[in-house]
């Protein structure tokens, strides 16, 4: 009961740190925000890896959660899918806006790619390494609580953005976002009923597993912040597009073949989180402030980042290990 109630508490804090600060998008000086970020982030995290495990749906029913997830966060709760001077910023412009939607396909893959991968998917694998189990960690009282402090948070964040950009999305806006955000839901739901036909041959090492997630994720998010030109913009959508789409395949191919286990999936994290430690340095956070404090926030996040990493592999062997030494233990005295 500990290690869950501890594995929960992880994911609590590990999907903001990795969600905000570790990209780089906020500094030290703002760490008090984090009681807005744990409710939201945290809460989010939970809920999307409670739900997929008490489903049966696994990864893929997660993945589709936290894509739902991303779209709730950005869409009806802080209206950023829309608004185009978010934060001072404005976001939808350049040559993928769609008028007809008021809405940036960059923008809307971005968000896509933050929140569903790193946001909620890599916490939820980095977390389950410490507790491999795939039992919920949460009973029915829990689970409820935390859907009641994610619910609250998503309010006070809509609440704050609102009453400082007096910004709202059209009800045809809102409208179509919730039907997505509702077929996510439900496609997750029922992805479990899915045939996963096991696929021949071995799965490849998990350092392959890591460098491929560390090679896709730079792949997409190198270039879109090193190359601010208009005209990257398209390339960037058809860059995001060929990277999920190779990404899965090859992921849905590894994950059937034999031998996959906890190790490829923290792989796949970890490659994802060095993406986000090496990218928190040219990108500068969102409300800006002092190069130094930037540098020193980017420098602090890394050093966490590589600690947890490495707490998490070491946990992992040791798990493999204790299983072992049970298994080969007699059946009789």
């Amino acid at each position: 009961m500990s290690r869950r109630i501890g594995a929960v508490i992880g994911l609590l804090l590990l999907a903001p740190f990795i969600g905000e600060f570790l990209l780089g998008n906020v500094t030290a000086d703002m760490l008090a925000y984090a009681f807005l970020f744990i409710p939201l982030y945290g809460c989010g995290a939970v809920l999307v890896r409670e739900l997929g495990r008490r489903t049966g749906s696994g990864w893929p029913g997660m993945a589709l959660l936290a894509v739902a997830y991303a779209l709730i966060e950005e869409g009806p709760v802080d209206q950023l899918l829309w608004n185009d001077s978010y934060a001072g910023h404005d976001y939808l412009a350049g040559p993928s806006y769609l008028p007809a939607l008021g809405m940036s396909v960059e923008l809307t893959q971005t968000i896509v790619a933050l929140h569903a991968v790193w946001s909620i998917c890599v916490p939820i694998a980095i977390v389950e390494t410490f507790e491999p189990s795939r039992q919920p960690w949460l009973g029915r009282i829990g689970l409820t609580v935390v859907g009641l402090v994610f619910a609250l948070g998503a309010g006070l964040v809509f609440w704050g953005n609102y009453a400082e950009e007096h910004f709202l999305a059209t009800p045809a806006q809102l409208i179509w976002i919730t039907v997505v955000i509702v077929a996510f839901i439900v496609a997750a739901f029922q992805v479990r009923r899915l045939p996963r036909r096991p696929v021949a041959g071995v799965a490849p090492s998990p350092w392959v597993a890591f460098v491929l997630a560390l090679v896709l994720t730079t792949a997409f998010w190198g270039p879109m912040v090193l190359v601010t030109a208009q005209w990257y913009e398209w390339v960037g959508v058809a860059v995001w597009c060929a990277v999920a789409g190779l990404g899965l395949a090859i992921i849905s191919r590894w994950s059937r073949q034999q031998g996959w286990n906890q190790r490829h999936i923290f792989a796949l994290g970890a490659g994802a989180t060095m993406t986000y430690l090496w990218l928190a340095f040219p990108l500068r956070p969102e409300l800006g402030g002092s190069l130094a404090l930037d540098l020193a926030t980017n420098t602090g996040c890394a050093l966490v980042a590589l600690t947890v990493l490495g707490l998490a592999w070491r946990s992992l062997r040791r798990h493999e290990q204790t299983t072992i030494a049970s298994a080969a233990e007699p059946l009789t005295v």
